[in-house]
């Protein structure tokens, strides 16, 4: 039986639409001014308190004793807060070493997933069905942190900066989403270049990865952000202070655990607040993914639906 649709006429010979459903509905200007306000909102709940760690960061430590703590005004700017943390102390061997711990793992993170996400996307490919089944597995069990440390410890990696990226180098989900984009790519198109002789390697670098640029952008930052942020690791693997990444520094800082011999003097002597001490490495630890993130953001949505939907 055929569905019969109501239809009102709007005019000589002119049947109008159909009622769209409430959810589909053009939203009132009442509707308009709810969400933007609750956006204003949340934007505020967000920068408000980032914008109390810069200010607080580039106070002086009269303002900070004259405001009890935070700083919310900014009142007699002073950057000797970064100065003394980049004067060569352990806060700039630190930076240093998760800028570098952060291009490396993310690097090699990124080599181990984007091949195995097009291995696995072939799916003729060799072992392919196993292949997956046992990495999907390792998404639901693990052996555990005790297992883990005593692997890590068996294989010499204590106090060894491999140490924070070999545990984490990998990510089932990221190879997952790769994966699903990689299926996306018109067979048609791999097919003809291997017609004309091209390998899975060429094939890989001059096709599927210049496809692929939103899904590999997101991915990037991923693995980036996980390693400029890790700390657990650190903690778990390393017993040199000296070798501690820009994290556990900050922890230290914040928890008034441990200031370097340099800042420690400082605070004592006047010269320095703790407080602004502790802002300014937040907020070195927060930018790199503050600078970052504009950038990739426009690929989130066609990197991240697309490879979800696909596969």
């Amino acid at each position: 039986m055929t569905a019969v649709i109501d239809k009102t006429v709007r005019g000589p010979g002119r049947w109008a639409a159909p009622p769209r459903p409430s959810w589909e509905e053009e939203p009132s200007g009442a509707g308009l001014a709810g969400k933007g306000l609750a956006l204003t909102l949340a934007c505020l709940g967000i920068l408000f308190p980032l914008w109390i760690v810069v200010v607080t960061s580039l106070s002086s430590r009269k303002t900070i004793d004259e405001s009890g703590g935070l700083v919310m005004v900014p009142k007699d700017i002073t950057f000797i807060a970064y100065k003394e943390l980049l004067s060569g102390g352990q806060v700039t061997r630190a930076a240093v070493i998760s800028v570098l711990v952060t291009l490396v793992g993310t690097l090699f993170s990124m080599a181990v997933s984007v091949l195995c996400a097009y291995g696995l996307s072939r799916t003729g490919s060799l072992g392919h069905r196993w292949i997956l089944l046992t990495l999907l597995a390792t998404m639901f069990f693990s052996a555990g942190l005790i297992p883990t440390y005593l692997l890590v410890q068996t294989l010499g990696l204590t106090d060894s900066y491999l140490a924070l990226i070999l545990p984490s180098a990998v990510s089932v989900f990221n190879i997952l989403v790769l994966r699903g984009f990689f299926m996306g790519i018109s067979q048609e198109l791999i097919d003809s270049a291997r017609i004309d002789g091209a390998g899975d390697l060429r094939i890989l670098w001059q096709i599927v990865m210049p496809l692929s640029r939103a899904v590999i952008a997101v991915i990037t930052l991923f693995y980036a952000v996980g390693y400029w942020s890790a700390w657990f690791n650190a903690s778990l693997y390393l017993n040199d202070q000296d070798m501690m990444p820009l994290q556990n520094v900050m922890i230290q800082l914040v928890q008034k655990q441990e200031a370097p011999v340099g800042l420690g003097q400082a605070i004592k002597t006047g010269q320095l607040s703790g407080l602004a001490v502790q802002m300014a490495v937040m907020v070195m630890a927060l930018l790199p993914v503050a600078v970052l993130s504009p950038f990739v953001q426009k690929h989130f949505k066609k990197g991240m639906l697309t490879g979800a939907v696909k596969g």
